[in-house]
């Protein structure tokens, strides 16, 4: 398994393959959902202090399809960047149609 990429063009495929579980990617989408919601909620509401839940809720939905379901580990923990990149690529491929969930 290749252990260096130099592009995120290059590591979504296998970011792909490390989410090919149905529950893990509706976590996913599920935590990234839960993500904005946050985000939306503490800046209308000025509840600053509501951001701090945006992690738990982004990570802890993810991790548990990981853990629970792909029985592996997050791509979080080798590559955060590209990561955090492929979750919201992920979750926009979910919502146009262009993967399953």
């Amino acid at each position: 398994m290749k252990t260096e990429f130099h592009s995120f063009r290059e590591f979504y495929p296998y970011y792909l393959k490390e989410h090919r579980h149905p529950v893990c990617r509706r976590l996913h989408f599920v935590g990234s959902w839960l993500v904005l919601g946050i985000l939306f909620y503490s800046l209308s509401s000025a509840n600053y202090w509501a951001l701090w839940f945006m992690p738990v809720a982004g990570y802890g939905f993810a991790w548990v399809g990981h853990f629970f379901f792909e029985h592996n580990k997050p791509a979080t923990f080798k590559y955060p960047l590209y990561s955090l990149i492929g979750d919201w690529v992920m979750f926009k491929d979910i919502l146009v149609g262009r993967l399953k969930c």
